[in-house]
């Protein structure tokens, strides 16, 4: 089923072409069958068709009517327009999915057809390899067809999850910001070993491949963090004195406190722009 669908992207930015490569490296569809589309940048579209054998157009080309998905993946602040042109030509046997981070599946409802099936679709920066969490929640009009159907659609980049819309500034909170988090522990680890006298290449491997191991654990064995933690750490050890000096410096608690504040900020933005969009 997957394969006859013809997907077009509106906006042809880094995470349209993440999911157009993805799609295209796991054979989920034929790569004549993904359209991509912007509305001035040609080198750009010739660039993605060279690159991946895709179809580039400018949108104003684009037969929206022959489109089984249409993914939404334009600049946020360009949605509302882009929202009020679509919505002549598209019909309710079309999907269309959002990657537009902030912009609920209701506010897209409110400006396109009724009865139109949206789902909201929220990658992280790990689909550029392949390797994202992703979300997707589905608006009023949406079936588990169409569930199932995106799902099939963005395994592609990583893992699905599915959630209920209200858990989106949290998933935001932890898997959209969560890189940049990983990112500064990282560049902690990879400081202090130079500073003990690794070169940093080397500290920088070792220090993700740590992380990716242990990762890797928590997703294999089906063990919780706690558990395995346990595991690893021998009373009056190594690992139980550095776990002590992170619990001196109440690194638990900024954890929980930099996911909170980007939940927080992700629900402002999300209210900040409907209502200016109002």
């Amino acid at each position: 089923m997957l394969e006859t669908k013809k997907v077009l992207f509106i906006g042809a930015g880094s995470m349209a072409e993440a999911i157009a490569a993805g799609m295209v490296a796991q054979d989920k569809l034929p790569a004549s069958n993904i359209i991509m589309t912007n509305k001035q940048n040609e080198e750009r579209r010739i660039e993605l068709m060279k690159k991946y054998k895709i179809g580039a157009l400018p949108y104003h080309e684009a037969k929206i009517d022959e489109s089984d998905v249409i993914i939404l993946a334009m600049k946020p602040k360009d949605a509302e327009n882009a929202l009020l042109e679509l919505a002549p030509h598209v019909n309710s046997n079309q999907i269309i999915m959002s990657v537009l981070a902030g912009i609920s599946t209701s506010y897209i409802e409110e400006l396109l057809p009724e009865g139109q099936p949206v789902i909201r679709v929220m990658p992280n920066t790990s689909s550029t390899i392949g390797e994202s969490i992703t979300a997707i929640t589905g608006g009023n009009s949406v079936s588990m067809e169409h569930i199932e159907l995106a799902k099939a659609l963005f395994t592609a980049i990583g893992r699905v999850k599915v959630i209920e819309e209200e858990q989106m500034d949290v998933f935001t909170g932890i898997a959209g910001s969560g890189p940049a988090y990983i990112y500064y522990i990282l560049e902690y680890i990879e400081k202090t070993a130079v500073a003990e006298g690794l070169d940093e290449d080397m500290a920088r491997e070792i220090a993700a491949q740590t992380i990716f191991g242990a990762s890797k654990m928590v997703l294999d064995t089906n063990l919780d963090p706690e558990t395995l933690r346990k595991k690893v750490t021998s009373p009056n050890g190594t690992t139980a004195a550095g776990l002590d000096a992170l619990r001196e410096n109440h690194a638990g608690q900024a954890f929980s406190e930099a996911i909170l504040s980007a939940k927080k900020r992700s629900a402002q933005i999300r209210e900040e722009f409907e209502k200016v969009s109002v």
